[in-house]
């Protein structure tokens, strides 16, 4: 089955260097837990957090998010550190589903299209980036 992976960014250079990320990011709020955001989490370990789109594209979409902030794709490395984490995303976001849909791997995920972002980021297929950033 093949898996969209989006990250947004792009953002990061325009903001003030003195302004965490947890400040302005609304992903880092989330998966920080900030008591500001009211999203449920689905899933959370020490790496990631799992909630439903807010604005989902396909009736079962969830984002799967690293707690430490990465602006883009591009900023993920050919490192075992970041091919592990795209990894554990990609399993988080296949168990949800499973629990969720034990029968949605009769269905293909080409059915549903994503829309580049231009400068906010895009989507690129989990296992494409994984082979990117292999070691």
């Amino acid at each position: 089955m093949k898996m969209p992976f989006g990250l947004w960014g792009g953002t990061a250079a325009r903001r003030s260097e003195t302004a965490s990320m947890a400040d302005w990011c609304v992903f880092c709020r989330i998966a920080r837990r900030d008591p500001t955001s009211d999203t449920v989490l689905l899933y959370s370990d020490d790496r990631v957090v799992a909630f439903r789109d807010i604005n989902p594209s396909a009736f079962r979409h969830y984002l799967v998010i690293p707690i430490e902030h990465i602006d883009t794709v591009n900023n993920l490395q050919r490192s075992i550190e970041h091919h592990q984490l795209v990894s554990h995303m990609v399993k988080v976001g296949k168990d949800l589903l499973n629990q969720d849909a034990p029968n949605s791997e009769e269905h293909s995920w080409r059915q549903v299209k994503y829309t580049p972002l231009g400068l906010l980021g895009g989507f690129v297929e989990a296992e494409t980036l994984l082979e990117v950033i292999r070691p």
